[in-house]
């Protein structure tokens, strides 16, 4: 199939730019798929849409400060690095802004000079590899120094001036302490992301208080969003795209817990794309039963995938042409999806990260 199969038309104003007051005041739109139909609802309203007996699946990833502001040495010119993948203690792959400015062996200063960098390799599309020098924690500096790593799509303009977080205005400052507990969830628990699985970004206490009540389990496992997660997808055929690899993990204790569940019938109802991704890496070959595991996943979801796992799936509305897309489409239908995307825009729902979100059963 075509990437070119999976757009739609999207209004400007309708990306969301920042989240609601509530977390879990989110709409819902819920799609059935035996029925091929869909109905408007609220987040709030999960519990009642769920069954006694379901067994809700998240993400407990935890994203980090991965953007770094800096200025060239000596020059003092302004640049970014966003951090993707770790090769080694202080050695990053990174994305650099402006990345013609940023040349092997140059040299970047952040916030007062406590943590510092040097090109040492540069590639392709404004990759390079970075080797970080630092007086103290590493990762206590990057809290420091690092903003919340929020997608291109959410504009910040008041933060664009900002070389770190110590020197940021107050409006500034106020919105990015807004961030970086918004663009978590909950129960964001082992460090290691670089952007939010975002249809976690709904749960509160109090929805997760009632799901338990009404005999919903829940169950956490371990995807670390990478870089492939929202890559664009570059090849016009989909046969011909891989998403990167990711880190995940799944415990003896949850693999467990989940294969009982599915012995007994109950449904799995993963939170988001990056469980599905991690869930489905999982299975048994040709089987439907869960492996213990802490490894990288490739796998890559397009339509004629069998979901051997994954009964239902909380997500939130994704990008055109973006593999997040394509694998909510090769759950729901690629029609389907589609059409209750068209829907949703015409109802004017809020789009992406921190937008509303869908329950497809």
């Amino acid at each position: 199939m075509l990437i070119s199969e999976f757009d739609y038309e999207l209004p400007e104003e309708l990306i969301a730019q920042e989240p609601l007051a509530e977390r879990d005041a989110s709409r819902m739109l819920v799609l059935d798929r035996a029925r091929a139909a869909w109905r408007d609802s609220s987040f709030a309203e999960l519990p009642t849409e769920l069954r006694a007996g379901d067994h809700l699946v998240v993400n407990n990833t935890r994203v980090f400060p991965a953007r770094l502001a800096g200025r060239r040495e000596p020059s003092g010119g302004r640049v970014e690095l966003f951090l993707i993948e770790e090769r080694a203690p202080c050695v990053w792959d990174a994305l650099a802004r402006p990345a013609r400015r940023l040349a092997r062996g140059r040299q970047i200063s952040f916030g007062d000079g406590r943590l510092r960098a040097e090109i040492i390799d540069a590639g392709d599309e404004g990759r390079r590899t970075v080797r970080f020098d630092c007086a103290g924690d590493f990762d206590a500096l990057l809290e420091e120094f690092g903003r919340v790593p929020l997608p291109p799509y959410i504009k910040r303009a008041h933060m664009t001036d900002v070389t770190d977080a110590t020197n940021a205005s107050g409006a500034a400052q106020a919105q990015l302490e807004e961030d970086r507990e918004r663009y978590q969830t909950i129960y964001a628990a082992r460090r290691g992301a670089i952007a939010a699985p975002t249809a976690g970004l709904h749960f509160t206490p109090r929805v997760l208080e009632h799901l338990r009540a009404r005999g919903v389990s829940v169950t956490e496992i371990t995807l670390h969003v990478g870089y492939g997660t929202f890559a664009p997808v570059r090849a016009s055929d989909l046969g011909q795209h891989a998403v990167a690899a990711e880190h995940y993990e799944i415990t003896p204790e949850a693999a467990a817990t989940l294969n009982e569940a599915r012995a007994r019938g109950a449904r799995i109802v993963a939170v988001g794309t990056t469980t599905v991704r991690a869930l489905e890496s999982a299975a048994r070959e040709g089987q439907s039963e869960l492996m213990p595991c802490a490894r990288s996943t490739t796998l890559t979801i397009t339509p004629g995938y069998k979901f051997k796992i994954v009964d239902a799936l909380v997500t939130n509305f994704h990008l055109p042409r973006s593999s997040l897309l394509v694998l909510v489409a090769s759950f729901a239908g690629r029609e389907l999806t589609l059409d209750a995307y068209r829907h949703a825009v015409a109802a004017r729902y809020r789009f992406y990260s921190y937008g509303d979100c869908m329950l497809i059963v």
